[in-house]
C-alpha cells in the first residue's frame, strides 16, 4: 500500500489493469469502500472477463513500487434495453444494439488525491464509451450522502437525472442513490414534461412576435402616401395628398389649397 505522505513529485501514468494488481486492488477496494466486494469480482476486473479497467501508477516511486496501482476506475458495457434507463437515454426498440457504459468502481488511494488522478480516470472511460459508436451514455450511482463524490461528477458534468430511495443496504440499514449520467455519441434525455411545455411556449411567443411585426408592416402600407408630379401649365410642383392639393410655385413665394 501508499505512504499517507508524499516525499516527491509523482509521475502518473494509465494503463489497463492486469493480474499482477489484484492484491492491491482488493486492499484498496476494502479501505475505500463501505460495501465489500466478493473474489469473482476482482477476478474478473484483472481478467478482463466482461468488465474494462483502468489504473494509474506512480513511475517516479522506487522501482519496486513503480507501477504498483495508486488509483483505479471499473466499468462494464450494458445493452441499454437490459438496464432500467432507457426513459433516461432515448432508447429506441428498433435499435437492440445500443450500449451504455456502467462506472462499477472508482477510487485514488488518499496520498494522490487532489492530483487530478480521478477526473483523468473517468476521462479514460468518456473516451472509451464515446469510441464505440453503440454507446450513448456513462451512468453511475452515488450513495446520497458522499457530497464530495456528488460535486465531483457534477464538476465533470455528469447530470443527475434521479434519486433512488433505499438503494444501497450497508450494514443493516438503507441509504438512497442518485444516478447520475454522461451521454455521448448523439445519446440525450428524452423529453420531459416541463421540456414540451417550455417548447411550445418559445414557439408560441416566436409566432406572437411574427405576427405583431407582419401587422405592423401592413399599417405602415395603408397609411397615406405623397406624390409629386409636375404641373405642365405652370411649370411648379403639384403635391397631392388625401384630402387636398398644394402647388407650390417655383419663387417660393406662397402657396394655394385646394
Amino acid at each position: 500500500m501508499v505512504d499517507l505522505k508524499l516525499s516527491h513529485h509523482p509521475t502518473i501514468v494509465y494503463r489497463p489493469i492486469r493480474p499482477s494488481d489484484l492484491e492491491v486492488l482488493e486492499q484498496i477496494h476494502a479501505a475505500l469502500f463501505p460495501i465489500r466486494y466478493e473474489t469473482e469480482f476482482f477476478l474478473n476486473v484483472v481478467n478482463g472477463n466482461d468488465i474494462i479497467s483502468w489504473a494509474a501508477v506512480d513511475i517516479s516511486r522506487p522501482d519496486s513500487q513503480s507501477d504498483e496501482l495508486i488509483g483505479f476506475v471499473t466499468a462494464r458495457t450494458l445493452l441499454a434495453r437490459e438496464t432500467e434507463l432507457s426513459d433516461v437515454v432515448g432508447y429506441s426498440s428498433s435499435r437492440a444494439d445500443h450500449t451504455l457504459v456502467y462506472i462499477l468502481t472508482l477510487g485514488v488511494v488518499e496520498a494522490y488525491r487532489n492530483l487530478g488522478i480521478a477526473t483523468s480516470l473517468v476521462q479514460q472511460v468518456i473516451r472509451y464509451a464515446a469510441s464505440v459508436p453503440t454507446c450513448r451514455a456513462l451512468y453511475l450511482h452515488v450513495i446520497a450522502y458522499n457530497d464530495p463524490a456528488i460535486h465531483f461528477y457534477q464538476k465533470m458534468l455528469f447530470k443527475c437525472v434521479r434519486r433512488l430511495p433505499n438503494f444501497y443496504y450497508i450494514r443493516g440499514r438503507h441509504h438512497d442513490s442518485y444516478l447520475f449520467i454522461y451521454y455521448v455519441n448523439g445519446g440525450r434525455s428524452p423529453c420531459s414534461p416541463l421540456d414540451i411545455v417550455a417548447m411550445v411556449a418559445t414557439y408560441m411567443r416566436s409566432l406572437f412576435t411574427s405576427l405583431v411585426a407582419r401587422l405592423w408592416k401592413n399599417d405602415e402600407r395603408k397609411l397615406p402616401s405623397t406624390r409629386w408630379s409636375k404641373c405642365k401649365e405652370s411649370n411648379s410642383l403639384l403635391a397631392i395628398t388625401q384630402n387636398k392639393r398644394i402647388i407650390i410655385t417655383p419663387d417660393k413665394t406662397g402657396c394655394q389649397c385646394v
